[in-house]
């Protein structure tokens, strides 16, 4: 079967063409940063007017990379959620468009699941059961995954999202949107053990997170830093030390809680993905982690770790062929619990029963 795969859940308009049979095909992405950046975070509006302007360019252009006709698509896979509700209606209008005028089916793909099968576009795929720590913007979330579908929550995040943390630590610092990335970048330039950062809830049995209090820690020692420096601003490495510090507290929590997980689960697999799991700093700890816990560590690609259509391809066409397919309703999901999701093959109404 081969599946096109849309995503415009936020600020990344993503188009993918995947084969059952041959694999990744084709993908484009288009990003959203440059139009966002100057009011210092993502305007709704702004996403989705984006969205139709791009969708259909990429869509013709991600075909003929593919070396297919519109006609040759076997189905269609959408973000349906979560994710902003106008961004998410753009995509799902599309995509239920053509598979109406193709006579195809069309199956809403789960934002979340789309990261999380993420690695298994690479060679080597991790194999089910596995933990997997998703971790983007949005979610923080430590899932045991047995199968497509089968997903038990282990812990979250009470507050911020880790993304949704570097990114305000950034603001803080005085870097352009987005600061994810660019806290990181300025994490190089630190000096390890200048400062020690909180690691939140590790003091405690669990696997849930908590980073609004490491936000008002990197306020407090930022505000110290002012107060030493006055009359003079912070300087950039007084900032680079600051947010190696945050980093490293929420890399070394993450390791924490990780280890933890497997432990608890007796597994020996474990998942990153999302856009944090690009983060070089993560993906070094947990490595180190897992060979002390003789276990084994997998990732996508940094492209496919921030939003793109590779990920709803994939998981959709997994879906599509165990037969599942949306209903003639346009249905998206600004809110959509991951646990939520019928196993492969077996629809909601069925898992509602069961």
């Amino acid at each position: 079967m081969r599946v096109l795969g849309i995503e415009t859940s936020c600020d990344e308009t993503g188009v993918a063409v995947y084969d059952s049979v041959d694999g990744l095909l084709a993908d484009r992405l288009f990003s959203q940063v440059d139009i966002h950046a100057r009011f210092g975070g993502v305007v709704p509006e702004l996403a989705s007017r984006d969205h139709i302007r791009k969708a259909l360019p990429l869509i013709h252009e991600v075909l003929q990379a593919a070396n297919t006709p519109l006609s040759g698509i076997d189905g269609i896979a959408y973000t349906a959620g979560p994710g902003l509700v106008g961004a998410l209606l753009v995509g799902a209008s599309i995509g239920r468009a053509l598979g109406m005028s193709l006579g195809v089916p069309t199956i809403g793909v789960h934002h979340m699941e789309g990261h999380l099968l993420a690695p298994m576009l690479e060679a080597q795929p991790p194999a089910f059961p596995f933990v997997a720590l998703l971790v983007s913007g949005g979610h923080t979330q430590l899932v045991r995954v047995d199968g497509i579908g089968r997903y038990s929550l282990l812990g979250e995040s009470l507050d911020d999202a880790a993304g949704e943390a570097f990114d305000k630590v950034g603001k803080m610092l005085g870097l352009e949107y987005p600061g994810g990335p660019r806290v990181a970048a300025l994490a190089l330039e630190g000096t390890p053990g200048l400062y020690k950062f909180p690691r939140p809830m590790t003091n405690r049995p669990g696997l849930d997170f908590s980073f609004s209090g490491l936000k008002t820690f990197v306020r407090n020692t930022l505000a110290d830093a002012a107060e030493a420096a006055a009359p003079e601003p912070v300087s950039l490495q007084a900032k680079a030390d600051i947010a190696f510090a945050f980093e490293d507290a929420v890399v070394q929590t993450f390791i924490i809680k990780c280890r933890r997980a497997l432990q608890q689960t007796g597994l020996d697999t474990l998942v990153i993905a999302g856009g944090v799991s690009a983060n070089l700093a993560l993906r070094a700890g947990l490595q180190t982690m897992v060979e002390k816990e003789r276990a084994q560590l997998f990732y996508a690609q940094p492209r496919f770790c921030t939003d793109n259509g590779a990920m709803i391809a994939y998981a959709g066409c997994q879906r599509l062929v165990a037969g599942e397919t949306d209903s003639l309703a346009l249905d998206v999901k600004p809110r959509w619990p991951l646990s939520s999701l019928p196993p492969l093959g077996q629809s909601a109404s069925q898992a509602n029963a069961t």
